[in-house]
């Protein structure tokens, strides 16, 4: 048994998958996040380590959000590696987005690993103010 396939098995978090009918496994991480609120929308910080804008795919469908990335770990030339317990992770999460949120005006922003969505509310779903008047 290897250090993988262990940490698969311990990990609630990683499900180990076969890519095709090739032998090699395949280790889907759910990324850690963080998802604030207030009366605007919500912001969602997930952690993504290696990640890059390329191979990062996020997208919004039958009113669920799906977050896909996969990450690159480049060994330098001069160096052989040693040990690796995930060397390409995949990362997967998904979400239900209620109605009251404006799928369409999503802002995405990845810095240093870090994605971060901000989800606005639609106009007529944000709490408003309603002015009392005495007759």
């Amino acid at each position: 048994m290897n250090d993988t396939t262990e940490l698969a098995r311990k990990d609630q978090t990683a499900v180990a998958q076969r890519d095709g009918d090739s032998s090699q496994r395949r280790i889907t991480l759910t990324p850690p996040v963080d998802i604030f609120e207030d009366s605007r929308g919500i912001t969602l910080w997930a952690d993504l380590p290696g990640v890059t804008k390329e191979r990062l795919d996020v997208k919004v469908h039958d009113g669920n959000l799906y977050i896909e990335a996969e990450a690159m770990v480049p060994t330098p030339a001069e160096l052989r590696l040693q040990h690796a317990e995930i060397r390409q992770p995949h990362f997967a999460r998904a979400f239900s987005m209620s109605a009251d949120f404006d799928a369409s005006k999503i802002e995405a922003n990845l810095k240093d690993g870090v994605l971060k969505l901000t989800i606005p509310r639609r106009d007529e779903a944000r709490p408003r103010r309603i002015e009392v008047r005495t007759d």
